[in-house]
């Protein structure tokens, strides 16, 4: 039985699976992301908030009979001045193999992850979109040769929500400012051409409950028209969707719609990605040893 605790801008999660089948999930809010793009770096109680946390997470872990388990940090740790605080920290609460992932680690773990659960055909083109709190991944590749391609962007769904989408709601021109700082973000971006893409991550599955599984232009488009006028509470009432989620969707939702038009291919919306990628990867090199 192993377990993988992915520590990100928005969320914590924990994740244990026995012989592929999920025996237990968490996840808590913790908005480090939004402390980094602030301060740039993560305060003191948010530290010892994070660490009361994951180490809790390790305790259940354990507890569900987890005999292995691995603390991933994202961006967090890579933006955080004091990243290397938030590693020790959380090494020394679990007693975990605890690493801070670098961008071309997320994105190739989030790869593996979403193909391994969305099983396209082996040599098909597909990219897999993962847009977080504090960056966002794109990745070309086939799920028999894995990625060919992989960029990683340093902004996300916490920090353009910190710098341009703080009212509620956001109003068009907000929604067009983000829109634009996401732009260029990935001006320069040339992905090959896919023929299919997926989309992982918080923000997609969030809009998937208003618009469906298939994010294309139109959806997109009325997905930002929607967010950009509707408070936050309605969002939450209407479709089932976490206030803490809500908070940060328009930002998401932004990114995606960019990312989308680049790829010139609809995403559609899948579970998985880079902790069932850390797992699979846990899962192989147990094996080897």
């Amino acid at each position: 039985m192993l377990g993988v605790i992915d520590v990100g801008s928005n969320t914590v999660r924990l994740v244990v699976v026995h012989g592929g089948r999920q025996v237990l999930s968490q996840r808590q809010m913790l908005h480090l992301g939004a402390d980094v793009e602030l301060h740039g770096a993560i305060p003191k109680e948010k530290l010892e908030s994070a660490g009361r946390l994951v180490g809790s997470y390790a305790d259940d872990a354990r507890a569900a009979g987890a005999l292995e388990i691995e603390v991933l940090i994202t961006s967090p740790g890579r933006q955080a001045e004091n990243g290397h605080e938030l590693l020790a920290v959380l090494a020394s609460v679990t007693g975990c193999s605890t690493r801070i992932l670098s961008a071309a680690e997320e994105a190739q773990l989030g790869f593996v992850g979403a193909v391994a659960v969305a099983a396209p055909p082996a040599r098909r083109r597909v990219a897999v979109v993962d847009v977080g709190g504090g960056s966002a991944q794109v990745v070309v590749g086939t799920r028999r040769d894995g990625p060919e391609w992989l960029r990683s962007i340093d902004l996300g769904s916490q920090r353009l929500t910190s710098r341009l989408l703080q009212s509620d709601p956001p109003g068009q021109a907000a929604i067009g400012a983000a829109r634009a700082e996401a732009s260029a973000y990935i001006h320069d971006l040339d992905p090959p051409e896919p023929r299919l893409a997926l989309a992982v991550g918080g923000s997609a599955r969030a809009l998937k409950r208003i618009v469906g599984s298939r994010l294309g232009s139109d959806e997109l488009e009325a997905a930002l028209a929607l967010l950009a006028v509707t408070p936050a509470a309605e969002i939450v009432a209407r479709f089932g969707i976490d206030a803490d989620r809500v908070d940060t969707l328009a930002g998401g939702a932004a990114i995606l719609t960019e990312l989308q038009a680049r790829l010139a291919t609809p995403l559609k919306v899948v579970r998985g990605g880079i902790r069932e990628g850390a797992l699979l990867e846990l899962d192989g090199r147990r094996a080897a040893a």
